[in-house]
């Protein structure tokens, strides 16, 4: 299936007009979702209520407004909110260049894939050649769904990159953290860097890694249809919060079980969740719905063992 773009746009590079078209880079994996039920089993509904009449407000009769002083409001017809929309400027204006590592990750939010759209090729491969030839990227601004944000363009051999940045409002300050700065001895920095050295990658590899929480939940959520019982696991390598260690014999202890590469991988979707049967409990069949008297231990984390 052919990806859809969100929108139609133009990429301004001093006085050339890039006609451009914009897909989302990134999408969630479905989440492990759990409803809110009645003691009986049965699904609720939430409803919104008028402070003023009590009475059920639906959705179709609802309006959207902004409060400008203490509970009083002015009021946008959908009309009004779509005109706001559409009056924003549909261009991403590039204002300067920088450095293509200029910008800390830390300001990074939304990504998206620029496309050249018609007439657009020539002039969008010709600044991917130029900031990829210059090793730097763009900084633009760009208004999309009533906020201007600052964007990053950066080039990659399949195309343009548009990175939505944070403001520094939006970014809090280490400095607000109480962090005790110590300086490490010459054989504790010895050992770290030996242990950075070990378990070191030229490149990040994203498809050796998934996400194994969502993995043992469902593995958790099978087990209680077949009727089994979720049961908490000590780790006794777990330490109490603020028991004190030697650093330097951890270090060592580290090293000494190998590159760890191994355990990076993807774990085994049997180690996700630890179960047992529920006493009288049939042997595993086919699913079915869960009993709602059943109730269940939660599982505690489990860590993939090197």
């Amino acid at each position: 299936m052919a990806a859809r773009s969100i929108a139609s746009l133009s990429l301004s590079f001093g006085l050339v007009s890039i006609p451009v078209r914009v897909f989302a880079a990134t999408e969630s994996s479905a989440a492990v979702r759990f409803n809110l039920l009645s003691p009986d089993g049965s699904r609720v509904r939430q409803q919104y209520i008028s402070e003023k009449t009590q009475k059920v407000v639906p959705r179709s009769e609802m309006v959207k407004g902004y409060e400008f002083e203490k509970d009083r409001y002015v009021i946008f017809e959908p009309q009004e909110l779509k005109a706001l929309e559409e009056g924003a400027s549909h261009l991403i204006e590039i204002v300067s260049f920088l450095p293509e590592h200029a910008i800390d990750p830390i300001y990074y939010d939304k990504a998206y894939f620029l496309a050249p759209d018609k007439r657009g090729g020539k002039p969008y491969n010709l600044l991917r050649a130029a900031m990829q030839k210059s090793g730097r990227c763009a900084l633009a601004r760009w208004a999309w769904k009533s906020k201007q944000y600052v964007v990053q363009v950066r080039a990659r051999d399949e195309g343009l990159v548009l990175q939505q940045l944070l403001y520094a409002d939006e970014v809090r300050s280490m400095a607000e953290l109480d962090i005790e700065h110590t300086t490490p001895s010459a054989a504790e920095l010895k050992l770290a860097l030996q242990l950075i050295d070990q378990i070191s990658e030229d490149h990040y590899q994203a498809d050796l890694f998934e996400d194994e929480e969502k993995q043992r939940i469902l593995a958790a959520i099978d087990a209680k249809i077949e009727g089994r019982e979720i049961v908490a696991v000590d780790h006794p390598e777990d330490r109490p919060a603020g028991e004190v260690i030697d650093l330097t014999e951890m270090l060592k202890a580290s090293l000494s079980r190998g590159s760890g590469k191994a355990s990076r991988g993807k774990s085994s979707v049997e180690d996700a969740a630890v179960v047992t049967p529920l006493r009288g409990a049939a042997k595993a069949g086919p699913k079915r719905a869960p009993k709602a008297s059943s109730k269940a231990v939660p599982a505690t984390r489990t860590r993939a063992r090197g």
